[in-house]
């Protein structure tokens, strides 16, 4: 019985040694388990490290490569992710290139711009309406009348089918909802070209309302 005690004793003993030696103490950080999974490596997808032995004292490949070497010898240049060429434009789904006209140059876009969705498009204006209902609606009101839940409280909202606001143009309102006027806050990041042309049409449709 002694025995047996004095054996698990020992275990429990050699098991605080165990532990007090991973722990951190003064200038030695201690010991981890799997740094790897603490300490993770951002993805950097241009960069270039070529040593194979790059991150070695954490990696748990297979390969036998350090963690951090990210070099393809299967491709030109042993490249895993080769840079654009210059002056390349990333294209959407609707082949639109990105918007360029510059904020303080809402009259330019006022004359230069042309919606090129077609104008008389069920679908284009049910995707519209949708689109509004989601992004407009709180401040410009259902019917485009500056009286949605927003404007109840920020005063000012104007509506769409009076005085020079009946007849801006589609390039204005892009434009507007591009980067905001006023109290509007900007909605270029918030939806994309084809979409925000979308809502140009059927912000044109509430335009002629009476």
């Amino acid at each position: 019985m002694k025995r047996m005690i004095f054996k698990n004793n020992t275990y429990l003993l050699l098991l605080a040694v165990i532990c007090g030696a991973c722990s951190a103490n003064g200038e030695f950080p201690g010991l981890e388990y799997a740094p790897q999974m603490y300490h993770s490596t951002a993805y950097e997808p241009l960069s270039q490290i070529t040593d194979t032995e790059e991150g070695a004292w954490v990696s748990s490949l297979e390969d036998g490569v350090g963690e951090f070497y990210n070099s393809n010898p299967r491709n030109p240049h042993g490249m895993t992710m080769r840079e654009p060429a210059a002056n390349t434009v990333r294209r959407n789904p609707g082949d639109y290139l990105p918007y360029r006209i510059p904020k303080d140059s809402i009259e330019l876009a006022s004359r230069v711009l042309t919606n090129p969705l077609e104008e008389n498009s069920d679908e284009v204006l049910q995707a519209g309406q949708a689109l509004y209902a989601s992004y407009c609606y709180p401040c410009h009101g259902g019917a485009g009348k500056g009286d949605g839940p927003v404007a109840a409280v920020y005063l000012g909202v104007p509506a769409y089918n009076v005085g020079r606001y009946a007849n801006l143009t589609e390039g204005h309102i892009f434009h507007t909802i591009t980067y905001g006027r006023g109290r509007m806050n900007a909605h270029g990041s918030q939806i994309d070209i084809e979409d925000r042309w979308k809502i140009v049409r059927y912000v044109q449709q509430l335009q002629k309302q009476e």
